[in-house]
């Protein structure tokens, strides 16, 4: 066995083991950090595929980004683990049925003639995949991308939307009407005589 092999291997037990841990702890915070380790194990297996730009970006954006967010959500709420594993039972078999279907189009999916193509050959020694990814996206796949760039900034404008609604419970600061207050309308003078004892 190369040395090669043996990292992917290993990449492949830490990313299967950490995606299983995922949905068997009890810990939301556990989860997260097992959600980590299986994006890090992706990554190195996407740098092994030497798609370096896919696996720094997945550390970068979900990794440090992302899931670092989604840790503090779930470190600041306070969240009832009874109810959460109430109908944890009930509900297992429609989730095996539906882990199943989801195996079985997978493997469908991956063994269609599309994915028995055999990869190119990089023209020259100093062929980059950064650059590559960049022309093909931008040249052949530049209408899917723009739409995607639309989608995205369509659910963060939808995202601030519904932060900032108006909700009748919730008192709101005016600025204008901050800026506009006096001293002689907040503080008032009040002459007293000194006590004597």
């Amino acid at each position: 066995m190369t040395f090669e092999a043996f990292l992917f291997y290993f990449f492949s037990v830490v990313l299967v083991g950490s995606a299983v841990a995922v949905i068997t702890v009890r810990n939301p915070v556990h989860a997260a950090l097992f959600l980590v380790l299986a994006f890090v194990a992706t990554a190195a297996h996407w740098i092994m595929l030497e798609a370096e730009f896919l696996g720094i970006l997945l550390v970068l954006v979900y990794v440090g980004a992302v899931m670092v967010l989604f840790l503090f959500v779930v470190m600041m709420l306070d969240i009832n683990m009874s109810r959460i594993r109430e109908g944890f039972m009930k509900l297992l078999p429609v989730g095996i049925v539906v882990a199943v279907g989801m195996m079985v189009v997978m493997a469908m999916v991956v063994g269609a003639q599309v994915f028995q193509v055999e990869p190119p050959v990089p023209a020259s020694a100093d062929y980059s995949n950064t650059e590559a990814l960049g022309q093909l996206l931008y040249t052949e796949y530049v209408y899917p991308f723009e739409i995607a760039a639309v989608i995205l900034l369509v659910a963060i404008i939808a995202a601030i939307v519904l932060t900032l609604r108006k909700r009748p419970d919730t008192r709101y600061l005016d600025p204008a009407k901050q800026i506009q207050i006096r001293r002689e309308d907040r503080v008032r003078m009040v002459k007293m005589e000194s006590e004597k004892k």
